[in-house]
């Protein structure tokens, strides 16, 4: 994805280049076997790229009418990476392939005018809010057992039920790399696990084990072994809420359907692409048959 995104500010550099010179022969490169021109260099972009480029140019401005994204805002988010990861941030910065804080920045920003297009459709009510946040407060911690199907989940529960031990059970059933130790998840808190997962681990009490649970990864039964108290203050409701609130609609948005509400908003903005090969890049699919009927 990063490679993709260098590409396409490089390319998008070299259009605006070609755009602003009048002297399509410039030489951008002279060696003793020829030159390179401006125009070759920026036909080669073109094809190469200018359909990405294009896309993701189109896409940014439309975005930047309708939501705002400071320069505040990006800085907040990097802060956040950098204690997420203390001393390791520009590690995981290099292996994510980013070269630098500023290509990370670039990237971000483009990310948080996505997020707020999505983030504008979902509803998340006081309640919701209360709830996590008074489950902030206690973290738990776990085993569970991974597996394909309901059948298969069923069969685990009944042998458990006889007795059978969860840790065994897990290192011969479960599908996931807690299996290698027992299936033990370690403490988790709010918002770590996905939502079906969540809700029963924290409506269980220490030492139940559950009925299997569906979650986007398979059925799981979920060991509690103990519940506890967070050490870190996690502040006042009030002043923590707006955060939440965003937690909650991240863990809401459904990135198959990001596309389409990109798309929907791409053709209210009427985009005219005025070079050739690229006029019909942002017509859809309804579109191009009526001007094929017509």
């Amino acid at each position: 994805m990063k490679k993709l995104a260098m590409a396409a500010l490089v390319t998008a550099s070299a259009l605006t280049l070609a755009a602003c010179s009048s002297d399509d022969s410039e030489a951008v490169v002279e060696t003793s076997a020829g030159n390179i021109t401006k125009d070759e260099f920026y036909e080669e972009l073109k094809d190469r790229y200018g359909e990405d480029v294009l896309t993701e140019l189109v896409t940014v401005k439309v975005l930047e009418d309708k939501y705002e994204v400071t320069d505040k805002m990006v800085e907040q988010e990097i802060e956040k990476a950098k204690e997420q990861f203390g001393e390791n941030f520009e590690m995981v910065l290099q292996q994510s392939g980013f070269a630098s804080e500023e290509e990370y920045a670039d990237v971000l920003y483009v990310s948080l005018l996505q997020e707020q297009a999505l983030a504008e459709d979902i509803e998340v009510t006081d309640e919701e809010i209360e709830k996590r946040y008074n489950r902030s407060k206690v973290e738990i911690d776990a085993q569970h057992i991974l597996v394909a199907d309901e059948e298969t989940a069923k069969e685990v529960k009944s042998k458990l039920d006889d007795g059978e031990d969860f840790g065994e059970l897990a290192a011969e059933y479960s599908m996931d790399g807690s299996a290698q130790d027992e299936g033990n998840l370690g403490y988790f808190t709010a918002g770590d696990m996905v939502a079906e997962f969540e809700n029963a681990a924290y409506d269980m009490e220490a030492g139940e084990v559950s009925e299997p649970v569906e979650t986007e990864h398979g059925f799981h039964i979920i060991k509690v072994n103990e519940k506890r108290d967070v050490e870190e203050d996690i502040g006042k409701l009030e002043d923590v809420k707006d955060d939440i609130r965003r937690e909650i609609q991240i863990s809401k948005m459904d990135m198959s359907q990001a596309s389409a509400k990109i798309d929907s908003l791409i053709q209210e903005s009427d985009v005219k692409v005025n070079i050739e090969d690229f006029k019909d890049l942002f017509e859809t699919t309804d579109k191009k048959e009526e001007e094929a009927q017509g």
